[in-house]
């Protein structure tokens, strides 16, 4: 972790220690938390995990709903989570699972503790995941960096290069050519990831397919009652990168292919990657209009009461951390 990971981790482990949060978070901690998940798989051992902070293990899954049985809180749907956000008075603060991954590490790991908890949860599919026609550009950004001790790559017209002989290289490397693939276009990241792929001999296509989960795969769990399926942008692109066109029409047939495959039709959207730059003001009007009952984003905060129910906050849990003491602190709002 960076030196301001480790200073806000020994900040929320102190406020945890003072129980200063337990006298604020009747005033700060809203109606409730929206928790964000994203990959469960088992620990690697690997030197070079760039995505490591949006993985968690099955242990500490499990650990998590453990605990939130026992904090004073009701572990609930999105449906439920709505409700109470609109009548805050009518019941504790509530917490809801919501997962954004659709790798099949969620079938292998997170669906038996789940449903071994008996708890709900929201999973949020990109639709054309499932359909194989997913491209998961991140994780071949991971893999071309990991195999290479130095890449080039072309940015903005300029020829630009990487050494990645050794580890921190290789992460400078992650962290600049991720926000600049993130910065991009569709048709604009589809032309420098598979220039990337072709170059460094990485199969896109055959590495998106086997992370993904298969519609049979998500048939396994999606007419469980405490399960709900939601949706995200049909190819999970980022929404501010989009013409108004092109966004609406991706938001409208993630829904649509979603509600062919599955037994309920999704009411609950996730904007891809979800920061504020992610998505705005125009996204937030467009997913009301397509009818979703809600939309989260990964903007962190707390839920308050009568918030918008198509810009709601999440809390993204950091995979490199392990402490349940700083996540009861940052759900008593105390951030």
């Amino acid at each position: 972790m960076s030196l301001g990971t480790d200073w806000t981790a020994l900040k929320l482990e102190l406020a945890y220690a003072s129980g200063l949060w337990r006298l604020l978070e009747p005033s700060r901690g809203g109606a409730g938390i929206i928790l964000k998940f994203e990959r469960v798989r088992p620990a690697r051992d690997a030197a070079f995990q760039p995505l490591k902070a949006s993985e968690i293990t099955p242990q500490f899954l499990h650990r998590v709903i453990k605990s939130l049985k026992r904090w004073p809180l009701d572990i609930v749907s999105m449906d439920e989570a709505c409700r109470r956000v609109q009548a805050p008075q009518s019941g504790r603060r509530f917490v809801a699972l919501t997962f954004d991954a659709a790798t099949r590490d969620f079938l292998d790991y997170a669906w038996p503790l789940l449903s071994g908890h008996q708890v709900p949860f929201t999973l949020y599919l990109p639709s054309a995941f499932p359909d194989g026609l997913g491209r998961m550009w991140g994780l071949a950004l991971e893999q071309v960096i990991a195999g290479q001790d130095r890449i080039n790559v072309v940015v903005d017209d300029v020829r630009r290069y990487f050494e990645t002989a050794d580890i921190a290289g290789k992460y400078l490397a992650h962290h600049y050519l991720d926000g600049w693939l993130r910065s991009l276009p569709p048709r604009a990241l589809d032309v420098a990831i598979d220039d990337l792929c072709l170059r460094y001999d990485v199969d896109l296509g055959a590495l998106s397919r086997e992370a993904a989960m298969t519609w049979d795969d998500v048939a396994v769990f999606a007419a469980d009652p405490l399960v709900t399926i939601g949706t995200s942008t049909l190819h999970h692109a980022i929404l501010a990168n989009l013409d108004d066109a092109t966004a609406k029409r991706e938001m409208a047939m993630g829904q649509a292919v979603a509600q062919a495959a599955l037994p309920v039709s999704p009411r609950h959207f996730a904007y891809p990657f979800g920061d504020k730059t992610a998505f705005g003001a125009r996204d937030v009007a467009m997913a009301a209009e397509q009818g979703f009952t809600s939309a989260v984003t990964s903007v962190p905060g707390v839920v308050k009461p009568a918030a918008s129910l198509h810009a709601l906050p999440r809390l993204a849990w950091d995979g490199r951390r392990s402490s349940l003491r700083i996540l009861r602190v940052m759900m008593s709002g105390w951030m």
